[in-house]
């Protein structure tokens, strides 16, 4: 008998042994899915290297293996030591890192492959189809759209649309495509700009190698990755394109299948479990395709990975905020170098980390200074909100803007980082505020439902009729958010056509696609919306742009608030003038002297930057000095604080600074006290070196048993 290592999908820092036989231990791989007893379950574990004979006082001490699952390793050799690297980078449990790896049914247990995958074609009689004859069939419609780009996975369609297109003749079921065949080159030429094809040249063609490539919001980025994954996928290679939210999944598909025929797929996280499956499915064969996806397609089982695309690669969405807080960008880099394979790392407005990167020579850095087909681009122009008396949020000349523009028929897009109706529901009598019961933080009130919500752990309370506090009857709204703006530009333009874009309304699938249509359509003169308008888009409609407020960010706790509200400021701006009209950006701000504003507005992103990179290495913070939270939660108010005592007691054994316990910028969040230790090194080998001999002693205190915590490498936040 031996002793078989499996990873299990808990949160264990060590892996189980069982017993397995030597019939079985002939065909066992690293990355085969095994069943194995857990107390009185069975589990779906990962087998891992190390396996040895069992000794005869083991017999009774370790479980059996009930069932080998696989045949050759599901995960294999690459992904499964990205994987442990992942894991020990990020100091995670083993096995909760591979089950991130996998689509639900396979940690299930469901077959690898497919026995016969089954495919839909359009028809002659489906590809006539006008989208006139369709209209009132919109899920029909999209599975026609959908196959006019190419066959595709039933799992890939609406099961129930296909079905009637099938019983109409529109479209035939079959067997999957030959991907052996030779592939024509579907492609459709993509004329790039002189800055763009010189940009496209001097990228690295193969080897591994990470580029950023910074270009100004409008200077089409886009289709450089287009026309570098074109070429890769006449190679035979897989493409991997990161986009930090699914709502710019739809637009950026339709934009590579435009180019790249059916050789383009989505992964994300809005899609079906059978979608999911199916596309690992297609990469695990090892189809060249380009892959457009959010933070989990990282973990996709590529074969012949040839290069890596992340756009917006700043966004904070690429970091995982809880449970395994790994980093999509990072972790694409280090895939990509098993592959040796070039990375590009696209934004407007790079992270921090990304520039001194590059400043220390370790990434190579490219430019676009123009926008693409000439657009005039915008004028960022600083109201001062100071003393003056505000319309729904809006002071006079931003109103007056907003009049002027719609007037002349072009599109406005406001900006506020806030959703709801107010950020605080006020009495005027006795100063009583609606605070969450669980949490440090007040309740956002939100008209359209009829409720208070807290936005940190999702409570909700009905709006009191008077004061709870002195019986008063009128509660006052405090702040503005997305809903209050829209109801107070409503009663300023009654006949303007306006639209809201944000999580409370964007939820429905194909929201956002059909509201993104409306406004290319010219349906929509005023866009009131979240940050998720600042990603991306291209409405070259939009005129003036309205920043409400970034006064917030600019007083933070968060050491990154600062660069984002940059950022922020840098990519909304970015959405005005990219048509034929010059735009103007107005930013209304109670701080119009704030010195990294000015620096920001007066000489733009890479001097706004520089300032925080000098401020950042002067205060000992990242990117500079390598950073790890401890981070702990209990719900005893005392608990977190005395874990992380003897937490930073360990750390400063093996070399660390451990600074605190502090109590988190939210001392109390769902019930639970929080607290963190910050712990830095000026080396980032010995950072992880003191977290890698720490951690296993950390799970052993008997402190550890009162609190939940974990290690948060890299932050993407300190609140």
């Amino acid at each position: 008998m031996y002793l078989l290592p499996v990873a299990i999908n808990r949160p264990m820092r060590t892996h189980l042994d069982y017993q397995i036989d030597p019939v079985q231990m002939a065909r066992i791989r690293r990355g085969m899915r095994v069943r194995v007893p857990l107390g009185r379950r069975e589990v779906l574990g990962i087998a891992l290297d190390g396996a040895r004979p069992a000794q005869a006082q083991d017999r009774h001490r370790y479980k059996p293996v009930h069932a080998v699952l696989d045949d050759a390793p599901l995960l294999g050799e690459e992904l499964m030591d990205s994987l442990q690297w992942s894991a020990d980078y990020y100091h995670h449990p083993i096995g909760e890192v591979i089950a991130a790896a996998l689509p639900g049914a396979l940690r299930q247990g469901a077959p690898r492959r497919e026995e016969a995958p089954q495919w839909l074609y359009l028809s002659e009689e489906g590809a006539a189809m006008t989208e006139a004859a369709m209209r009132r069939a919109p899920a029909q419609a999209a599975c026609i759209a959908r196959l006019r780009e190419g066959p595709a996975p039933w799992a890939e369609v609406d099961r129930r649309a296909a079905r009637a297109l099938i019983d109409k003749g529109l479209c035939r079921p079959g067997p999957a495509p030959d991907i052996d065949a030779p592939r024509p080159d579907t492609g459709s030429a993509i004329a790039l700009t002189p800055e763009q094809q010189a940009v496209c040249d001097a990228l690295p063609r193969a080897g591994f190698s990470v580029s950023l490539l910074q270009g100004v919001t409008g200077s089409g980025k886009t289709e450089i990755y287009l026309a570098q994954a074109a070429a890769d996928l006449r190679a035979g290679k897989q493409v991997l394109l990161l986009v930090p939210e699914i709502g710019l999944t739809p637009q950026l598909l339709a934009r590579a299948r435009e180019r790249l025929g059916g050789r383009v797929i989505s992964y994300h996280s809005g899609m079906t479990d059978a979608a999911r499956l199916a596309a690992w499915r297609r990469i695990d064969r090892g189809e060249a395709l380009l892959v457009v996806g959010t933070r989990s397609a990282v973990w996709l089982p590529f074969t012949a990975l040839g290069r890596v695309w992340v756009d917006e690669e700043h966004d904070a969405s690429f970091k995982q905020q809880d449970g395994f807080r790994y980093s999509a960008r990072d972790v694409a880099v280090v895939r990509a170098r098993a592959f040796d394979a070039p990375v590009g790392l696209g934004s407007a407005t790079p992270a921090l980390e990304s520039l001194h990167n590059a400043r220390q020579r370790r990434y190579r850095h490219f430019r676009l200074e123009a926008r693409a087909q000439n657009a005039p681009g915008a004028q960022v122009h600083v109201v001062d909100a100071r003393g003056q008396r505000l319309r729904g949020g809006l002071t006079a000349e931003l109103a007056r803007a907003i009049q002027s523009h719609v007037a002349e028929g072009g599109q406005v897009l406001l900006f506020i980082n806030r959703r709801g109706y107010a950020p605080a529901l006020l009495c005027r009598d006795c100063g009583w505020s609606a605070t969450c019961r669980a949490c440090d933080a007040r309740m956002t009130w939100h008209k359209q439902h009829g409720s208070l919500l807290c936005h940190h752990c999702g409570a909700r309370q009905a709006v009191p009729t008077q004061c709870p506090s002195c019986g008063a009857s009128e509660l006052r709204p405090a702040g503005h958010g997305t809903e209050r703006i829209e109801e107070a530009l409503q009663a300023m333009l009654p006949q303007a056509r306006i639209a809201r874009a944000d999580s409370d309304v964007m939820q429905r699938a194909g929201a956002w696609q059909a509201l993104r249509d409306q406004v290319l359509r010219g349906d929509v003169d005023i866009l009131v919306g979240t940050q998720m308008l600042a990603k991306g888009h291209d409405f070259p409609g939009i005129s003036l742009v309205g920043i409400v407020s970034v006064d917030q960010a600019l007083f933070s706790a968060d050491i990154r608030a600062t660069e984002r509200m940059g950022q922020l400021v840098t990519q909304v701006a970015g959405r005005a003038g990219r048509g034929s009209r010059a735009g103007t950006v107005l930013l209304q701000t109670h701080v119009p002297d704030h010195p990294l504003l000015r620096r920001l507005l007066d000489q733009g992103y890479d001097a706004f930057a520089d300032a925080l990179l000098e401020e950042r290495a002067t205060n000992a913070l990242p990117p500079a000095y390598p950073l790890a939270l401890l981070r702990a939660e209990s719900a005893d108010a005392t608990a977190a604080t005395a874990f992380l005592e003897a937490a930073a007691q360990l750390l400063r054994a093996q070399g660390a600074e451990a600074i605190g316990p502090l109590p988190a910028p939210m001392m109390r969040r769902a019930g639970r006290t929080r607290a963190q230790l910050w712990v830095q090194n000026p080396s980032r080998a010995a950072l992880q070196q003191a977290l890698a001999a720490s951690c296993a002693a950390i799970e052993r205190l008997p402190e550890a048993r009162r609190v939940r915590w974990g290690v948060d490498v890299d932050p993407a936040d300190t609140l």
